[in-house]
């Protein structure tokens, strides 16, 4: 445990190591709270603290206000104040501090932007194109692009899996996805059908990681930026941008178009709160209306407004 005049730094790698081991959070995460928890402490030592205990409502407010004058966007501050007040509640729990500073501290709210999404004639035009080439890595990326759409996957999920995740008699895959939680997900035939022409081609290659499902032409892990790349190329063949998590959430908005059912979707994203899924209930307002249309009791009824003669 932290003494309370330990230096600021090393609190913040007590709570990082925190992070990592008892918590289980990802590489990338951890390296997202190290960068909030530095902002912390050069604000800290800007206004002359050299204690975690020194730290007030006023510091926080006035480190806000410096945020917002630089420009920094809502949704950035409201994640550095979510990684403050959890900080601030982790040196509660260790007595550093008698108090949460960011408690009662509010975020500016950010615009709701929707995420954009493919429609399904887009994603087709894609997923259906014919690989002309015996090229194993082409191979490789037709499977990447029919999983990551087939189970909504995020980037760091596809990278991560390993071969006996898959379970192609099941037509399932296992998947660790935030918090290091598990979720079964099931895959779709045409996804199937490119993963077994993928590991034929895969069992064939020199390989330096027997574990990873996808693997680069070094026979190395593929990591997400080159993912990022490869799909992006895949899809700009056919007239398409695309990228990993756009298939995500076309996946998602399909979905829920098609069944209505925001609790399974929910499961099958991975959410934690439904409140994440509800993002992607934006449904295009001729759909809404061809819902409303066939189950309002009343929608038959309706007669359309009269226009308005002109006074011009």
């Amino acid at each position: 445990m932290a003494h309370p005049n330990a230096p600021l730094n090393h609190v913040v790698q007590q709570y990082l190591d925190y992070l990592a081991y008892n918590k289980r959070y990802s590489p990338h995460t951890i390296n997202a709270y190290a960068r909030d928890m530095q902002r912390l402490i050069e604000t800290l030592e800007d206004q002359g603290h050299g204690m975690w205990a020194d730290a007030q409502a006023d510091t926080i407010r006035d480190a806000m206000v410096t945020a917002r004058k630089t420009h920094l966007a809502p949704k950035s501050i409201q994640r550095i104040l979510s990684s403050w007040r959890s900080f601030f509640t982790y040196l509660l729990q260790q007595n550093l501090v008698k108090l949460n500073p960011v408690d009662g501290i509010r975020a500016p709210k950010s615009p709701r932007k929707l995420p954009n999404s493919l429609d399904p004639d887009q994603i087709s035009q894609v997923l259906n194109a014919t690989i002309t080439s015996d090229d194993p890595m082409a191979m490789r990326d037709k499977a990447m692009l029919e999983l990551t759409y087939s189970c909504g996957l995020r980037l760091a999920e596809l990278a991560s899996l390993n071969v006996f995740d898959i379970d192609l008699t099941d037509a399932s895959l296992i998947v660790t996805g935030k918090g290091n939680k598990t979720r079964q997900l099931p895959i779709g035939r045409q996804a199937i059908t490119a993963l077994k022409s993928w590991l034929q081609q895969r069992g064939q290659l020199k390989c330096h990681d027997a574990n990873a499902l996808f693997i680069n032409h070094r026979g190395q892990r593929m990591g997400v930026r080159g993912i990022q790349m490869r799909m992006a190329n895949m899809a700009a063949t056919h007239g398409q941008h695309i990228h990993p998590h756009m298939l995500r959430h076309s996946f998602a908005s399909h979905l829920l178009q098609s069944s209505g059912d925001l609790r399974a979707v929910q499961e099958l994203l991975g959410h934690s709160n439904i409140s994440t899924t509800q993002v992607y209930t934006h449904l295009d307002y001729q759909h809404l209306a061809k819902v409303y249309d066939k189950a309002h009791p009343r929608a038959q009824e309706k007669t359309p407004l009269k226009e308005k003669p002109d006074h011009d």
